[in-house]
């Protein structure tokens, strides 16, 4: 990593030279990236990025600059420094200050250690297993899996001198089945901070089974009636909550959620949880992207709204605390806010059903297991339309595969709208959800 001496002197450094307050911020990358295509490797990419930044602040005006080359560090600190000069002056700057950092299991040995050979195996074992599952999956696309291993490292005037090692893996690939003319692909995807937590061969059989589930697939008539999200739909879903449970969203006047404080804005079924601290999640780890201590926070409980995901900038600005939530892209970018595990959970144990029971309830409804157009559904007012494809179902049982339906309305109502959820949480990144089930959908066939 770094010399602990060296950061400190630069922070010292910084401060004589009349900053009030500094930051310098470390990050290291390896990664091993595999696609393969008909079990032949299609490229190999293995990437090393080192980087660092100074955050200064002087008289609340915030200075920054960074760089790849640790030799140049007092050069780059003097860049801060100078920047720092020009910028606009803004009260809400600064730099939290030490809390011990939450204790994660986010580092795995195989992952760090895996040779270009292993990480090949396990690409075709998956693309393989979707080629088992039928003669008609005809070809994949994208079927890719990243390899990574990560050291990350902060100290700043404040006390916090920190850093930590992480790991992570995430495979993916798209199934494509063809009969009789038609063509349908299927996607799926795992991934986890340890290996032993990825099943290969499962995601391409998945992946598989899903673009079979769609062959021959017909248009249905308008209805009105239930839609059962699949996991990965719902997260989509979520992924659209997250921008809105941002405090930087809300100060910027675009998110849906303003001065919704306490308000419901899902049915009174829903948790969204944000929790930096699960072991080996994607989205996990001691602390974030400030310093600050990862934890877990209910933002929405029984359907109410209750808090919002902050950095310190955005904390101070809402004179609140940082939820952890500071992150940053890139080491050569300033931290922004983002969700670390955000999840949807029932608020009642009692209400947890299982897929087949789920269906069970349904009289008539589309069991959603792909999207379209969810790029552009709207994020501010919450206002969507999406084409959905899936299958069809009645009284209970799924039916014939369904194409080229659409739903659309209001992201919070469709939330509101939720009846029962599913026992099957799984995440998707950083992001998670069980299957959702959705009454009272108007469906345009």
């Amino acid at each position: 990593m770094i010399d602990y001496t060296f950061a400190s002197y630069l922070i010292e450094k910084a401060l004589s030279e009349g900053a009030q307050e500094v930051e310098f911020f470390l990050r290291v990358v390896n990664n091993l990236t595999i696609e393969v295509k008909d079990q032949k490797v299609e490229s190999i990419e293995t990437s090393i990025t080192k980087g660092y930044s100074f955050r200064v602040f002087k008289d609340s005006k915030l200075g920054f600059s960074y760089s790849t080359d640790l030799s140049e560090a007092e050069k780059v600190l003097r860049e801060a420094l100078e920047i720092s000069k020009y910028t606009e002056k803004d009260e809400h700057n600064g730099l939290p200050s030490f809390e011990k950092p939450s204790v994660v299991e986010i580092y795995d040995r195989k992952i760090a250690s895996i040779s270009k050979e292993e990480a090949i195996s396990k690409v075709l074992e998956m693309e393989g297993a979707a080629f088992n599952i039928s003669d008609k999956i005809k070809k994949t696309r994208k079927a890719s899996a990243s390899f990574a291993f990560s050291d990350t490292f902060i100290c700043n005037s404040q006390g916090i001198i920190c850093d930590y090692s992480s790991t992570g893996c995430s495979s993916q690939i798209m199934a494509i089945a063809e009969d009789f003319g038609d063509s349908q692909i299927g996607w799926f995807f795992s991934g986890s901070r340890f290996l032993e937590e990825i099943d290969f061969a499962n995601t391409g059989k998945e992946a598989a089974l899903r673009a079979l589930a769609l062959l021959n697939s017909k248009k249905i008539a308008s209805t009105k009636g239930f839609v059962l999200l699949d996991s990965a739909i719902a997260v989509d879903f979520l992924g659209l909550l997250s921008i809105a449970l941002s405090a930087e969203s809300v100060q910027k006047g675009k998110s849906m959620f303003a001065n919704k404080i306490g308000e419901k804005v899902t049915s009174e079924k829903v948790n969204i949880i944000d929790n930096g601290i699960l072991d080996r999640k994607l989205g996990s780890k001691p602390f974030d992207d400030e310093g600050v201590p990862m934890k877990n926070k209910v933002l929405i409980e029984n359907g109410l709204l209750r808090s919002f995901l902050y950095n310190t900038y955005t904390a101070k600005k809402d004179k609140k605390s940082s939820t952890g939530n500071a992150i940053r892209g890139r080491f050569s970018n300033v931290p922004s806010v983002s969700p670390s595990n955000l999840y949807i959970e029932s608020s009642k144990q009692n209400d947890v059903i299982s897929f087949n029971n789920m269906l069970k309830i349904v009289d008539k409804g589309v069991y959603v297991l792909e999207t379209m157009g969810m790029h552009t559904a709207n994020p501010i007012s919450g206002e969507f339309s999406v084409g959905i494809s899936g299958l069809y179902i009645e009284n209970g049982e799924l039916k014939q595969p369904v194409k080229e339906a659409i739903i659309s309305g209001n992201i919070i109502d469709l939330f509101k709208k939720i009846v029962v959820i599913g026992d099957d949480l799984r995440f998707y990144g950083n992001l998670g959800s069980p299957s959702l089930l959705i009454a009272d959908i108007d469906i345009s066939g």
